[in-house]
């Protein structure tokens, strides 16, 4: 099983993956989780920003996790992944491998996510020293129809993660 949660900077995309981690051990589960800035520090130190250096990027995420899954290790991949049809390139290759793929799209107004702004990013995207800052000067398309909405802007964390870890729970314990 791949876990996607998608959101802009500062939705709790990590928080979250984290909180759903912690809850796949408790049912003897091992989790891996592949975060976007984490990989970038590690696997995709050579990309950068622009449009195929993004893409590039969730196909390194998305081939990671199908690695996982096909050894019975459930990824929580935790990536802003801003484009629709890379997140769907990613689904079609899990379908075409019988690997479930649950897109969660953690959701909160810009607004909150920038009061939240932990590494003060949209204060640089704002000042113009980050530039294609994804949902400032670079797009963010949310998910149609993700598997699941998760409301940061609304929710705890605590709820958030029950929420998440219920659908998670429910997918495992269901004949595939």
């Amino acid at each position: 099983m791949i876990i996607w949660l998608t959101g802009l900077s500062g939705a709790g995309k990590s928080t979250l993956a984290e909180g759903v981690a912690q809850f796949l051990r408790s049912r003897g589960n091992t989790p891996m989780i592949i975060d976007g800035d984490r990989l970038r520090d590690e696997l995709c130190r050579d990309l950068g920003f622009s449009d195929m250096d993004r893409k590039e990027n969730i196909r390194r995420a998305g081939a990671i996790a199908k690695m996982a899954a096909r050894s019975g290790i459930v990824s929580i991949c935790s990536l802003i992944s801003p484009l629709r049809r890379e997140r769907d390139e990613v689904r079609k290759g899990c379908e075409e491998q019988g690997i479930v793929f649950l897109e969660v799209h953690v959701a909160a107004p810009l607004t909150v996510c920038e009061s939240r702004d932990p590494k003060g990013l949209y204060r640089k995207a704002r000042a113009g020293l980050i530039p294609s800052f994804t949902g400032i000067d670079s797009p963010y398309e949310p998910p149609l129809n993700p598997e699941v909405l998760i409301e940061t802007g609304t929710l705890s964390i605590t709820e958030a993660v029950h929420r998440l870890s219920a659908e998670v729970d429910r997918l495992l314990s269901s004949p595939q």
